[in-house]
């Protein structure tokens, strides 16, 4: 039996996510308010951390360089304001927390790739909602 918080849990949680691990070059497609407007703003960067997968807190620390800074931010996976996370390259690494990188530039900062599906890792399928279906039979 599911506790009641585990319920509460499960109502916020995205039906699918892509699975992240450190070491991935990703796109994170955010959702980004400025006044009434809205927009999508794309943050491309290395995975440096992963942290609580599979709970609706999971969170990704992205790290990229940006005119010379480092500059790293976390993205809740299940948040609304995330629309898409998209698996570009993935690496071999050896550890789930990569501060080495911080200290990195240049050549230094190269990860060795590793082959992957890409369509298969980033493919996300919308759950199938069949309820309307049965209301109209049970109105006949």
């Amino acid at each position: 039996m599911q506790s009641v918080i585990q319920k509460i849990e499960e109502k916020f949680k995205k039906p699918q996510v892509v699975d992240v691990m450190s070491g991935d070059t990703v796109k994170v497609h955010q959702k980004i308010k400025e006044g009434n407007k809205e927009r999508v703003q794309i943050f491309q960067g290395l995975v440096i951390r992963v942290d609580r997968k599979g709970t609706h807190t999971s969170r990704i620390l992205v790290r990229r360089i940006a005119s010379g800074v480092g500059v790293e931010k976390s993205f809740l996976l299940h948040s609304p304001l995330v629309v898409k996370v998209e698996v570009t390259k993935r690496s071999k690494v050896r550890r789930n927390y990569l501060t080495y990188m911080r200290d990195r530039t240049g050549k230094r900062a190269r990860l060795t790739g590793v082959d992957f599906d890409r369509e298969a890792v980033n493919k996300i399928e919308e759950p199938k909602v069949e309820a309307p279906v049965a209301e109209e039979k049970a109105a006949e």
